[in-house]
């Protein structure tokens, strides 16, 4: 898979209260031993990719503490990483991630870097199973500028 991943994972997740007081939502424990951004990493590693940077902001320590080298999603290797990516603060032009086209923004580098023809822009706070072959897969058999991945969720 020729695609690179910036995955976000820097939001406050308010609604969470106390969970969320000294950690990101992304790093929130989920069933024991595991953590909210441990299935889109599962996502990612399942699908073949191989470049991932992740975006983080608010309150980063535990979960850079959990991803250290990605080895746990066999991420880790000359060919493949998990590359924690920090806003860029006390520069001229960055500052604070502002959203997430200034997190994108403020990561072109890593991108270039990779040189990969797609990017992928994923958030670590959901709990979901998708293999993202079939939606690169899509993208690339209709020639697609942009493509969105959504899922309908029935409400009362």
């Amino acid at each position: 898979m020729d695609a690179t991943v910036l995955l976000l994972a820097g939001g406050v997740g308010s609604r969470l209260n106390i969970l969320v007081e000294s950690r990101a939502k992304p790093a929130v424990p989920f069933a024991g031993l595991y953590r909210i951004i441990d299935f889109t990493l599962s996502n990612i590693m399942n699908s073949g990719l191989s470049q991932v940077g992740v975006l983080t902001q608010y309150k980063p320590l535990s979960l850079m503490g959990h991803l250290g080298s990605g080895g746990a999603w066999d991420m880790a290797g000359r060919s493949r990483g998990v590359k924690i990516l920090p806003p860029r603060t006390g520069s001229h032009d960055s500052d604070w991630y502002r959203g997430t086209a200034d997190a994108v923004r403020q990561n072109l580098d890593f991108l270039k870097n990779h040189a990969a023809n797609e990017t992928m822009v994923l958030s670590g706070d959901h709990i979901y199973c998708m293999d993202y072959a079939d939606l690169i897969a899509f993208h690339r058999e209709h020639r697609a500028s942009i493509t969105i991945a959504t899922m309908v969720v029935e409400g009362d």
